[in-house]
C-alpha cells in the first residue's frame, strides 16, 4: 500500500523538521497544510515536499484536517503533529507494518506516549489514538441471511509508539476557540467540553478560570452527569476564590460536598481556599483529602503533586 503523511502546522519551525526526518523513507507523499505561519514553517517543509498548501485559518481543526485530507492521493493517510518522534526502532515497525497491510482495515491506532511529561490534558502516559486511515473506504455487506453493509470501521491496534515532545502548549490557542464557540453556538459540545474542563485543569491561568465561570454557572444548572457537575462546581470554585468571592466560594464548594464523591480537585481547592484564609490546619485537612482520601477527575496532579508539595509528602 502507498502511504501519505498528512500534517497541519503553524510556526512549528522548532519540532517540524525532526518530525519529518523520521516519517522520509515512510511516506510515499508528505502533504503539508500552513494555517498562517510567520516563522520559516514553510521554508522548513520545502526541504521535504513540494505538496504544501496554505489554508485560511477558521477557528476549525476539523475543517483544516478535511481540507488536508482532501490533499492525499494514496492508500493510507498518517495523520501527524509536527511534536511527535517516532524512533529508528519505532520506524521499522512502521515500515512493516506498510509492508503487511491489506486493504481490509480502515483505521490503525498507535501508541502515544510521553504525555504527562508536557501537562496534556490526559492522564495516562501511553494510549492508543487513530493515527493512520483508509484513504477511500469500501462498503461490505456482511450476513448470510438479512445482510446489511457493515457501518462499523475495521480497526487495528499496532505496538508502534509515538514519542510525544511539543516545545510549548497551545492551551492558549485552545481558550480562545473554546470561548469564540461558546459566543457563535452557546454551548459546547458534550466531548469538547470535557476537553475545556480538562485544559483548564491542566493549565489554565486566573483569567482562564475567571473567563469560563459564566458559562460553567449556566450549564451546571441543567447538567445531568454527576462527575461533570463536579468537575464544573470546581472550575467555579477556583474562579470564585481567585475573584475574592467568599460567599460564592462555599455556595459551589458545598454544592459539590452535597453530589457524595469528592473528587481531588475540589479537595484541593478546599485546601488552597483555607490556607488563602490563614487557617494552615483546616488547609492541611483538605490537601490530604486531596492526596490519600480522593481520587482526580480531570488532572491527576490534584492527588499526587500539587497538595503532597504543601504536606511536605514529596
Amino acid at each position: 500500500m502507498t502511504l501519505s503523511v498528512c500534517m497541519i502546522v503553524k510556526n512549528e519551525e522548532k519540532v517540524l523538521a525532526r518530525c519529518l526526518e523520521c516519517l522520509k523513507d515512510i511516506a510515499d507523499e508528505t502533504v503539508i497544510v500552513d494555517t498562517g505561519s510567520s516563522d520559516d514553517t514553510k521554508k522548513i517543509a520545502a526541504g521535504y515536499t513540494d505538496r504544501i498548501y496554505d489554508y485560511e485559518w477558521k477557528d476549525d481543526f476539523a475543517d483544516a484536517r478535511n481540507f488536508a485530507f482532501g490533499k492525499c492521493t494514496c492508500d493510507y493517510i498518517y495523520s501527524a503533529d509536527a511534536d511527535e518522534i517516532i524512533d529508528e526502532e519505532q520506524q521499522k515497525r512502521f515500515m512493516a507494518l506498510k509492508e503487511s497491510l491489506d486493504g481490509s482495515v480502515d483505521i490503525v491506532q498507535f501508541y502515544y506516549t510521553n504525555q504527562l511529561e508536557y501537562n496534556t490534558t490526559y492522564n495516562y502516559d501511553k494510549e492508543l489514538r487513530p493515527k493512520l486511515y483508509k484513504r477511500l473506504r469500501t462498503f461490505v455487506w456482511e450476513g448470510e441471511v438479512h445482510e446489511s453493509v457493515r457501518l462499523e470501521p475495521v480497526i487495528y491496534d499496532s505496538d508502534i509508539e509515538i514519542i510525544h515532545k511539543p516545545s510549548s502548549l497551545h492551551s492558549g490557542r485552545d481558550f480562545d476557540i473554546f470561548r469564540k464557540m461558546i459566543e457563535k453556538k452557546g454551548e459546547l459540545p458534550a466531548r469538547l467540553l470535557d476537553m475545556y474542563l480538562r485544559e483548564l485543569a491542566v493549565s489554565g491561568e486566573d483569567e482562564d478560570f475567571m473567563a469560563s465561570a459564566d458559562h460553567m454557572r449556566i450549564i451546571a444548572e441543567s447538567e445531568k452527569d454527576v462527575q461533570r457537575v463536579r468537575e464544573e462546581m470546581f472550575v467555579l470554585m477556583r474562579a470564585a476564590r481567585i475573584s475574592g468571592n467568599r460567599d460564592e466560594f462555599m455556595k459551589y464548594a458545598l454544592r459539590s460536598l452535597a453530589l457524595g464523591e469528592v473528587i481531588s480537585e475540589t479537595a484541593f481547592e478546599l485546601g488552597e481556599f483555607y490556607r488563602g484564609e490563614g487557617d494552615t490546619a483546616e488547609a492541611s485537612i483538605w490537601y490530604y483529602n486531596a492526596a490519600h482520601e480522593t481520587e482526580p477527575s480531570l488532572d491527576h496532579r490534584y492527588k499526587d503533586e500539587y497538595p503532597l508539595a504543601y504536606l511536605g509528602d514529596n
